[in-house]
């Protein structure tokens, strides 16, 4: 459940980070009632970047800090990455010919904010452009990162034709995620990593109306391509806000939705106004426990599992989250959001490992760890057993987390201490491999081999570099192949056999151990604003989505 790691939670990571930086204007100020015809007047929300990293006006979505990545260039199709449905974009539709041909049919009648037409030279050209800049590629697209590199991109009347060299369906998130750039402008742009984009030519629903190096106004598109289901005059973005602030923003109506952690929202926010306040907290994907498989004792799965079943997921989830996130299951996957994926041997069992102490303590003495003076635990050769936790310090969520896991290894005799360093130190630990045990995010999105598979594979060790999914290091030949075969299936029939491969390796090996899911936040008011998601309409599930949902907002009833 770390903040950090789901795109949801940046906005709110990033206010802990930084110095609050202007505010967003009271209730008063923003434009009272509806909009006309049945419009919203206004929505307010937190600035994307701090003012004083985004003074320069760049709209380049491109660019490490954009001052806006949502609003003004589009993706291709966008994907709930709950429940994994497309909602077609800028293209209305993609079918793989084997796993390395991909044809994207390109939406027409689009216009660029200029008045341009858009067209199929428009994603080609931008997908081209990825491979002379790979700063630009976040897909991949044109390396082996999960599938086979791109050998070319070409349009083709209303279609774009992506040809690989081999196996590449593990990129089709990536792809169909592409921010679309106008080739007419960016065209005359020497390197598009570096360009600052001040006066933006989007597809998108908004155009910029003005910036005062603090506060952006963003207005509607009459001529957006659905602007049908734009029911948003105007939308105000300022202001960088931690927890407190946030809430206390949303509380007095200041703001009309926030991304990021304000702890116990139910008490804080829901309580005080039940009429205007809520909030929907998507699973994202999964906290684990994960530990340095290449030393002992978590190089032994009979030590991995035994301390899996002596763990207090519910108690985790209520110090960490307040109760709100359940415990997460073993297999890695999203229930019940991914159930039809299960193994057949997994599908009617209750894949959440209970907390079990007496179960966990009969499994390490069986193993060999048994108790020694003092009644601590030793390794089986006799010598002491003891471990190490790494926490970042200031993640209150893994500190409260890290105080259960402490807590319940010390009841089982597993003498083990909680080291809270700087995040930054504990990346370190991460690069080098220098660690006992640490708590991190396995991304439960719809690209398995990208998130669960990434997890497994050995090809994903991290580096002194970068800090890459396979933390702990696990490492099976016969895993990798099963990775291989998922990143080359292109449907969920095909992708089921490799996929129980992985799911079975999670339920016996305990490459890592399933904690809680971690959450994709939406906090949000309905006094402006109706149509957002629900548990119960679960269309989106996070602020990668805030595109999706702006289609589905329309003033109160």
């Amino acid at each position: 459940m770390r903040m950090s790691k789901t795109p949801s939670l940046l906005v709110g990571g990033l206010a802990l980070a930084l110095a609050t930086a202007g505010c967003a204007g009271s209730a008063k100020d923003k434009e009272s009632g509806g909009g006309a015809d049945g419009m919203i007047a206004q929505l307010t929300f937190p600035a994307e970047v701090d003012a004083t990293v985004g003074g320069l006006g760049n709209y380049n979505p491109y660019s490490p800090t954009p001052l806006t990545a949502v609003w003004l260039y589009e993706p291709l199709i966008v994907r709930n990455n709950l429940t994994c449905e497309e909602t077609p974009w800028l293209a209305t539709g993609a079918t793989w010919d084997g796993g390395d041909k991909l044809t994207l049919d390109i939406r027409e009648g689009v216009k660029w904010s200029d008045g341009e037409d858009f067209t199929a030279d428009d994603v080609a050209f931008t997908m081209n452009l990825q491979k002379e800049f790979p700063g630009m590629d976040k897909a991949g697209l044109w390396n082996d990162t999960f599938g086979a590199p791109a050998s070319s991109v070409e349009a083709d009347g209303n279609q774009v034709v992506i040809t690989f060299e081999g196996n590449a369906a593990a990129k089709y998130d990536g792809v169909i995620s592409t921010k679309i750039l106008p080739e007419h402008i960016y065209s005359e742009v020497d390197d598009p990593t570096t360009y600052v984009d001040k006066e933006p030519v989007g597809t998108g629903p908004f155009e910029v109306e003005s910036y005062n190096g603090r506060r952006l106004t963003l207005a509607r598109r009459d001529d957006y391509w659905q602007a049908d289901k734009i029911k948003v005059e105007k939308i105000v973005q300022e202001g960088i806000f931690d927890s407190s602030q946030a809430a206390l923003k949303l509380e007095n109506g200041e703001i009309d939705a926030y991304y990021g952690d304000i702890p116990n929202p139910e008490k804080t926010l829901v309580e005080k106004d039940p009429e205007n306040n809520h909030y929907f907290y998507a699973p994202a994907g999964e906290t684990v426990l994960t530990g340095n498989l290449t030393e002992e004792p978590w190089s032994d799965p009979k030590f991995r599992e035994a301390i899996s079943f002596g763990m207090d997921k519910e108690a985790m989830s209520q110090k960490g989250i307040y109760g709100i996130m359940a415990p997460a299951s073993q297999t890695g996957l999203k229930l019940p959001a991914m159930e039809d994926l299960l193994p057949e041997e997994f599908a009617s069992a209750d894949t959440v490992l209970p907390y079990d102490p007496d179960k966990a303590r009969e499994m390490l003495d069986a193993a060999g760890y048994e108790e020694g003076a003092g009644g601590n635990r030793t390794l089986p050769d006799g010598s002491p057993l003891s471990i190490n936790f790494s926490v970042q310090a200031g993640f209150i969520d893994y500190e409260a987390i890290a105080e259960v896991v402490t807590d319940n290894l010390n009841d089982l005799g597993v003498d083990t201490k909680v080291t809270a360093s700087a995040p930054e130190s504990v990346d370190e630990q991460k690069k080098t491999g220098d660690f006992d045990v640490v708590l991190e995010y396995l991304h439960g999105g719809c690209e398995l081999a990208r998130n669960l598979g990434s997890k497994l594979s050995s090809k994903q060790f991290p580096t002194e570099q970068d800090i890459l999914p396979n933390v702990g290091r696990y490492s099976d030949p016969a895993t990798d192949d099963a990775i291989d075969g998922l990143s080359g299936a292109t449907d969920r029939e095909e992708q089921k056999p490799f996929l129980g491969e992985l799911v079975d390796v999670m339920m016996t090996e305990y490459p890592v151990t399933a904690l809680i899911y971690a959450p994709s936040r939406t906090i949000y008011r309905t006094e402006n604003a109706e149509g957002w998601p629900t548990e119960d309409d679960a269309y989106a599930s996070g602020a990668d989505d805030r595109l999706l949902v702006m289609t589905h907002l329309t003033p109160p009833s």
